[in-house]
């Protein structure tokens, strides 16, 4: 059983990744800079609570480097995600939130070998279930294992 201070980490980790993919939504539907998009979620978002509704702890430098290394690396991601999908799919077909789960967990895959893939994955089908239904999870799993088994071996 992990330690008080283990589930605390894996929570705050866990947070990040939510907040990353929310944040990642908002700069593509609003083209908030990712400075100030980083500085909101700092400032209301995590650990904050609104609307009645408590948001868990973050862990800052998860999610500062999620948003910002999939902004900065987002072509390899869209092109590593789109050599995975069927035949007559593109990204641009995809839901907003869900391109925004595959990039992030394609990034995390990819420029995060500190994390083990059973994780990331894991974590990523979690953030699925926030919003979406059992098939979109079956396919974020199917779509992540495949990068992983690329990018990781």
């Amino acid at each position: 059983m992990p330690s008080p201070k283990a589930r605390t980490r894996s929570k705050a980790r866990a947070a990040a990744r939510l907040a990353a993919v929310q944040a990642l939504y908002q700069h593509e539907m609003e083209g908030t800079p990712i400075p100030s998009l980083l500085h909101e979620f700092h400032q209301h978002r995590l650990g904050a609570t609104i609307e009645d509704e408590e948001y868990a702890e973050a862990d800052n430098t998860l999610f500062d480097d999620i948003v910002k290394g999939v902004t900065a690396r987002s072509e390899e991601i869209d092109r590593v995600i789109a050599g995975k999908l069927s035949t007559g799919w593109s990204l641009e077909r995809l839901d907003k939130p869900m391109r925004q789960i595959l990039r992030a967990g394609t990034y995390e895959l990819i420029a995060r070998q500190d994390i083990p893939v059973g994780a990331v994955i894991n974590e990523y089908l979690d953030v699925t279930d926030a919003f979406y239904d059992r098939r979109e999870k079956g396919f974020a799993n199917g779509l992540l294992d495949a990068v992983a088994k690329e990018v990781r071996g």
